[in-house]
C-alpha cells in the first residue's frame, strides 16, 4: 500500500541527524524517534561507553546509528564533529543540540566556574556547532533543519523553595532567543530553527531534583506526571520533518501544562 501524504511529510529516509547529548536521556528520546522514521542518525557525547550502549539499543530497535565520541565544551569540537560527519556521512539534514549541563546553588553563591561551565556548554558550543553546520551543509545545500533542547527554566523562574539554576535559566532563556533570532535570519535562506522546552522528564540530570521535588512537581502539573520516554517524540519528528516545513523561530513547550498555573 502506498504511504500516504502525511507519511511521507514525516518520512526521514536519506537524511542524516546529528543528536548531541545522543547517548542517553532527552537526546537518545529524540534519537529514536528520528531514526524509526528512517534517518541516519550519529549520536555524539563525551563517554565511549554510555555511546556504545545507546548504539547497541538503537540496533536492538532497528536503528542504526554511529558513535562519535566529543566534549563539545572543548574550542576545537564543532568543527571536528562537522569534519567527521562529512567525511563518514557527506551530509548533515538536521541538528538537534541537546547536549547541556547545569549546576544547582544560590545566585548569592554561584560560583564562576559552574557559570561558565553551564553557559560555555549550553550556548556557545550550541552556537558554534549550529553555525559550523550550516556554513558546511544548510547553506550550500539550501536547507536544513535545526532543533535546540532548550527547557522551560528558558521560559520562567524557580519557586523561592527550590535551588537556584541561575545559570541554567540564563542559558536556556539565550537558547530561546537564539532559536527566534536564527529563524528569523536563516528563514529566506530555508533552514529551519525551532526548540523544544521540556517540563520535567525523569533523567539523569534531573535526578537529585526529581528526589527531592518530584511529588510537588507532579502536583503542579494539570496532566498529573512527568514527562515519559515518548512525550517527545511527536513534536521532536513534527520539527525536524518535512511536516513541521512551515514552523520556524518557535519553542513547543512540553511539560504537561506546569508552566500555565
Amino acid at each position: 500500500m502506498r504511504a500516504g501524504p502525511l507519511h511521507e511529510l514525516l518520512d526521514l529516509t536519506g537524511r542524516v541527524a546529528l543528536v548531541t547529548g545522543g547517548s542517553r536521556g532527552l537526546g537518545l528520546q529524540i534519537a529514536e524517534a528520528l531514526g524509526e522514521f528512517g534517518a541516519t542518525l550519529v549520536l555524539v557525547a563525551r563517554k565511549d561507553g554510555e555511546l556504545a550502549d545507546a548504539v547497541a539499543h538503537l540496533a536492538a530497535r532497528g536503528v542504526p546509528a554511529r558513535a562519535l565520541a566529543a566534549d563539545l565544551g572543548v574550542k576545537a569540537a564543532a568543527a571536528a564533529v562537522i569534519e567527521s560527519v562529512a567525511a563518514h556521512e557527506g551530509r548533515l539534514d538536521i541538528l538537534i543540540n541537546n547536549a547541556g549541563a547545569t549546576w544547582g546553588a544560590a545566585a548569592e553563591d554561584h560560583p564562576q566556574e559552574g557559570w561558565d561551565k553551564v553557559i560555555n556548554l549550553n550556548v556557545t558550543a550550541l552556537f558554534m556547532l549550529t553555525q559550523a553546520a550550516a556554513k558546511r551543509f544548510f547553506l550550500p545545500q539550501g536547507k536544513g533543519a535545526v532543533l535546540n533542547v532548550a527547557s522551560v527554566e528558558g521560559l520562567q523562574a524557580h519557586p523561592p523553595s527550590r535551588v537556584g539554576t541561575i545559570a541554567y535559566n540564563t542559558s536556556k532563556g539565550a537558547v530561546v532567543n537564539m532559536t527566534r533570532a536564527l529563524g528569523a535570519e536563516w528563514g529566506p535562506r530555508n533552514i529551519r530553527v525551532n526548540a523544544l522546552a521540556p517540563g520535567y522528564f525523569p533523567t539523569k540530570m534531573t535526578a537529585t531534583t526529581l528526589g527531592k521535588i518530584g511529588a510537588e512537581a507532579i502536583a503542579g502539573t494539570p496532566l498529573g506526571k512527568l514527562g515519559s520516554a515518548d512525550d517527545l517524540k511527536g513534536a521532536a519528528l513534527l520539527l525536524a520533518s518535512d511536516a513541521g516545513g512551515h514552523i520556524t523561530g518557535q519553542i513547543i513547550v512540553v511539560d504537561g501544562g506546569a508552566t500555565l498555573i
